[in-house]
């Protein structure tokens, strides 16, 4: 299954590790220098979860990152879910 948060669609995206050589100045080198950048995959932080939606008194199990359940605790699960086009 794809690593996607289903109310916010944030997936995986892809950034840059910076690789850096040599001795810092406060230490007594000559400085740090950057050699490469490689590419890499940034991941959401997601959950799986079981959401009670009280309007309904049924249990919802939906893949979430941790910024849309701060979401629903703040807006409640019905309104957040309809407004995603889930309900």
């Amino acid at each position: 299954m794809a690593r996607i948060c289903i109310i916010r669609g944030t997936s995986v995206r892809s950034g840059g590790r910076i690789h850096r050589s040599g001795l810092a100045k406060k230490k007594g080198g000559i400085g740090r220098h950057v050699t490469k950048v490689v590419k890499r995959k940034i991941s959401p932080n997601l959950q799986t979860k079981r959401i009670f939606i009280p309007e309904f008194g049924r249990y919802v199990r939906l893949k979430l990152s941790c910024r849309a359940l701060k979401t629903i605790n703040k807006n409640g699960a019905l309104q957040t879910l309809q407004k995603a086009g889930l309900l």
